[in-house]
């Protein structure tokens, strides 16, 4: 539990630290879009703003998950960390759509797009605010098991590429090509899409409780290696907030007494817990092996 208390407040400070420096870089880009007037770079400000913004969901998501379980929660709030994950899915799409939104508009209805160098040098401040903000939250989440920090930080690897394509709607229209810009724009809202895909998939997928099955398989393999363990099978894992709980059955000697079985089960438990990474609570069953036939 101090392992996990820890990752929770480690998991804190990533987003916090992640928060502010996306705020940062949104406000100027925000800045220049009132003196460039590109759709792009509001397009790219909209969104690293709605980037941000995911920080807030997951920091509470990490609150409760540090709560002690109850008689009515009896595993604690650490799924609370699957929920946050769907209001990021959702502000991603509502970022694609009003990217796409203004894209459209800008095809429809093109504005002048004025210091052109001004825009492009605003797409590389967005990628560099991003990918260091990615690079945090892909390293910190990696390092607790929080797949949706990990998601949220490829989000955010993601959104500084968009960045760029905004530097690229700047040379367009220096280039003599008006339409380039509200095109980048939708190009954007494309790449935001993609990324949508990939975190409503590594969303839905925890709350349907997907797992790694090379955990599995670890756990099992661990199991086997406690002495007197003659099978393990029926593993069953499933993610809680960024940390792991299993069950599983082993099968021991049906001429062992009580007592003896269950300090066998206490030997499995502690040991898969120090050889699967992040898994924090085992409840294993017990049951004779078969008897041979004579």
């Amino acid at each position: 539990m101090d392992s996990a208390l820890e990752s929770s407040k480690r998991g804190m400070r990533a987003l916090v630290v992640s928060f502010v420096a996306l705020f940062v870089t949104a406000v100027a880009q925000a800045a220049l879009v009132v003196v460039t007037g590109s759709v792009a770079l509001l397009g790219d400000t909209v969104h690293n703003f709605a980037d941000a913004l995911t920080s807030v969901p997951l920091a509470i998501a990490f609150v409760l998950g540090r709560r002690a379980a109850t008689r009515r929660f009896t595993y604690g709030l650490g799924r609370a960390e699957d929920l946050a994950g769907v209001v990021v899915v959702l502000v991603i799409a509502a970022s694609a759509v009003y990217a796409g939104y203004e894209s459209v508009r800008g095809l429809l209805d093109p504005q002048p797009v004025r210091h052109v160098w001004v825009v492009a040098a605003a797409g590389v401040v967005g990628f560099l605010g991003n990918e260091l903000v990615a690079r945090y939250r892909i390293r910190i989440g990696r390092d607790i098991g929080s797949a949706a920090l990990v998601a949220d930080g490829l989000h955010a690897r993601t959104d500084g590429f968009t960045s760029l394509a905004v530097v690229v709607g700047g040379v367009g229209v220096a280039a003599g090509f008006p339409a380039a810009d509200p095109l980048v724009g939708l190009g954007m809202t494309v790449a935001i899409l993609f990324v949508l895909r990939d975190a409503a998939s590594e969303v839905f997928g925890r709350l349907l409780d997907a797992v790694d099955p090379a955990s599995v398989d670890l756990a099992e393999r661990a199991a086997t290696q406690v002495a007197g363990v003659i099978r393990a099978d029926r593993v069953k894992m499933r993610w809680t907030g960024h940390v792991l709980r299993a069950e599983l059955a082993i099968a021991v000697a049906p001429d062992l007494t009580v007592g003896q079985a269950h300090h066998i089960a206490h030997e499995v438990e502690h040991h898969l817990k120090r050889a699967v990474p992040r898994l924090t609570a085992v409840t294993v069953h017990t049951e004779p092996a078969p008897t041979p036939a004579p």
